[in-house]
């Protein structure tokens, strides 16, 4: 039976767990596949990720290079079989308590020592060429306030599965050179596909959910990557499933970049004699926009800090507010001898 320290330390370590879980993302997330990943499909991931993010190819971009640190910390973990059953059961805190026990190489490998171990040198000018299936791309309306403030989307997806099925195939064809004897001392070169027969396969219509992660900032054009799960193709790799972010349109704000646009309607006494006003922010927070002086028609007032914030940053963009003045249709002849009076 496990004594009381036994008992307490197990505690710990799974707290630890489960706050690290809340606190951000986990290691699987960040390669982008599920806990059950292969040792293969979390190589192939990282290869992609790394081959996106390494510094050489984002000089002076601090966030890919936080992004490559992530990925390969990542990978370290996952990649090895002891620490990553540690991990899956007791989270990064687990993985300090083994460190400082003496198991595992205490401070980890060098970013970069383990982008070499992988690729055997400095990052290659391109991926190696595979067999890949198609990717797929799905334009996705993100609305502006999954884009301020961030949020998720359940999507669903129906793709062709490899199925097994009966008899077998040719499979892993390849040329193979030979030479045939045509006479006393004469060869002649001789070029012959060769194939394995393997297990056939079928294609099969399956549908399920994705849940698409908006991320706050995230720009037109920006997509979002789920690794393999395109459309397959026998004896290769599936092809790549992209979100591609597109903003939809909004009742009261238009976004251009990191800034945001609206029109509000004051009427003439208003613009005359000034205003007290406030609109509600995509997330509902209040902005004064009222004024103690003279608003002409068409005017546009900036209010700093107000508009989208950037992709992996803290900053915002602008809003910008036009005021439109909304006239009298009509006046009568004791309003007009009066107004006469005062701007006279």
């Amino acid at each position: 039976m496990m004594n009381r320290r036994t008992w307490i330390l197990l505690f710990v370590f799974l707290l630890s767990h489960l706050l690290s879980s809340i606190a951000g993302k986990s290691y699987y997330d960040m390669l982008q596949v599920p806990k059950g990943a292969s040792d293969e499909q979390i190589k192939r991931a990282y290869r992609k990720l790394a081959l996106k993010y390494h510094p050489d190819k984002n000089p002076g971009n601090e966030e890919a290079n936080k992004k490559f640190a992530e990925i390969s910390n990542a990978y370290e973990v996952l990649s090895d079989r002891e620490k990553r059953n540690i991990y899956d059961k007791y989270g990064e805190e687990g993985l300090k308590q083994h460190a400082a026990g003496g198991g595992g190489r205490g401070g980890g490998m060098n970013f970069q020592d383990i982008f070499s171990t992988f690729f055997g040198g400095g990052p290659p000018e391109e991926e190696e060429k595979i067999v890949k299936g198609d990717d797929v791309i799905v334009e996705l309306d993100a609305t502006l306030e999954d884009l301020y403030m961030g949020g998720s989307l359940k999507i669903w997806r129906e793709k062709n599965i490899l199925k097994p099925a009966p008899g077998k195939r040719r499979c892993n064809c390849r040329n193979e050179v030979y030479h045939k004897q045509i006479g006393p001392g004469m060869f002649q070169q001789m070029t012959e596909q060769v194939c394995e027969q393997c297990p056939n396969v079928k294609y099969e219509r399956e549908g399920y959910f994705v849940t698409v992660d908006i991320e706050k900032g995230m720009q037109d054009g920006q997509e979002v990557v789920f690794y393999e799960d395109g459309e397959p193709i026998i004896d290769g790799e599936p092809g790549d499933l992209k979100f591609r972010i597109r903003t939809a349109p909004h009742t009261h704000f238009r976004r251009e970049g990191n800034d945001l646009h609206t029109t509000v309607t004051i009427s003439l006494l208003q613009a005359l004699v000034g205003f007290e006003k406030s609109l509600k922010h995509l997330d509902e927070h209040l902005v004064d926009i009222g004024s103690k002086g003279i608003t002409k028609p068409k005017e546009v007032r900036k209010f700093k800090g107000e508009g989208m914030p950037l992709h992996f940053s803290k900053k915002k963009g602008d809003l910008y507010v036009t005021f439109e003045v909304l006239f009298p249709s009509s006046l009568t002849e004791d309003q007009k001898t009066k107004i006469k009076a005062v701007l006279s």
